[in-house]
């Protein structure tokens, strides 16, 4: 799920930078809610994401 979080992090950041780079106004407002949403979960899964495992 770490895995996943980071993924759409960086798909997030690489929307942000193509809109306020002016290539597409309208990617920018998108790019601000994905960003917020995925730095959300990428705290909630480094929070609960690690489980000790008894060997």
């Amino acid at each position: 799920m770490l895995r996943w979080t980071v993924i759409f992090l960086v798909v997030a950041i690489i929307a942000a930078i193509f809109g306020f780079g002016g290539i597409a106004a309208g990617a920018a407002s998108i790019a601000k809610v994905l960003f917020f949403i995925f730095i959300i979960l990428f705290i909630i899964t480094l929070i609960f994401g690690r489980k000790a495992t008894n060997v």
